[in-house]
């Protein structure tokens, strides 16, 4: 089934319908992966009457190709490796350590800046929906899914708008619901089934956690 999402906002609508049987549950929270997973778990929160909150993951890019990913961490100090590019890369060790690091710190400003002190939510014995605007390889997603295994959430919920049908058989494997509302056969890139794909800063993300703050407590 292929179709095209006028923004993140009416996909994240769309997406929350298939997710109602968690409607007004407390022991449910909605994650958004920052930044564009953001505007989509706040429709799916508010359509369910659920908290909503950030859970941040940054690819460790190898420098000069960041598109290509040696792995991920995630909130608590989760780090993910993707063992054949790793293998790959001059000075491993060393490579790895530096990009780490500068990803850490990139993580730990986030985690400040879109809570605005605000103490991160405590996830063991929840139901967790991690939801993002699309999945193309799922590198990030799978080191959130780990990192929430090791918090202690009682199920992990992915749940895309969009995604390619073997990257999402895959995470029926790591997660423990997988909702893929779009699985297009040849799939090339998350923005190609979205008419308005813009960039969301981190204002945005700010916006909306505080207003899911006011309307969801």
């Amino acid at each position: 089934m292929e179709r095209t999402f006028s923004n993140r906002t009416e996909a994240g609508r769309l997406l929350a319908e298939k997710l109602v049987k968690y409607a007004g549950r407390t022991d449910v929270i909605v994650l958004g992966l920052p930044r564009g997973g953001v505007p989509v778990a706040y429709e799916v929160a508010k359509r369910l009457g659920v908290p909503l909150d950030v859970f941040i993951v940054r690819k460790l890019g190898v420098p000069g190709f960041e598109e290509l990913a040696v792995g991920a961490i995630a909130s608590g100090g989760v780090r993910v490796l993707n063992e054949d590019v790793l293998r790959a890369l001059p000075n491993a060790d060393e490579t790895l350590e530096s990009i780490t690091r500068r990803e850490t710190a990139e993580l730990e400003r986030r985690e400040q800046s879109y809570r605005d002190g605000r103490p991160a939510p405590e996830l063991r014995d929840r139901i967790v929906i991690l939801a993002d605007d699309g999945l193309a390889t799922g590198a990030t997603m799978r080191a959130a899914v780990k990192a929430l295994r090791q918090r202690g959430a009682a199920k992990i919920v992915v749940a895309v708008p969009v995604g390619p049908p073997d990257t999402c058989r895959e995470f029926e494997d790591q997660a423990d619901e997988v909702i893929c509302a779009s699985m297009p056969e040849f799939f090339q890139a998350v923005g190609q089934y979205y008419e308005d794909f813009s960039q969301i800063s981190d204002d945005e993300v700010r916006e909306l956690l505080a207003r899911a703050a006011q309307e969801l407590t």
